[in-house]
């Protein structure tokens, strides 16, 4: 029915799909989500710096 070379083509092609999907995942809920809000975070600091600097405060 299979040969032992489509076997391991299967569990290879099955392990690379999972590794994608649980990377993907991860991605999504924790890197992106962190990069975002460190970005936001750094934006608003500057904005904040920038009305200081232009008040003339220190």
């Amino acid at each position: 029915m299979f040969d032992f070379d489509q076997y391991l083509g299967f569990l290879s092609f099955l392990t690379i799909l999972t590794i994608g999907f649980w990377l993907m995942i991860f991605l999504l809920t924790f890197v992106v989500p962190y990069w975002l809000f460190g970005n936001i975070k750094e934006l608003l600091k500057e904005r904040r710096e920038a009305k200081r600097a232009a008040r003339g405060e220190a």
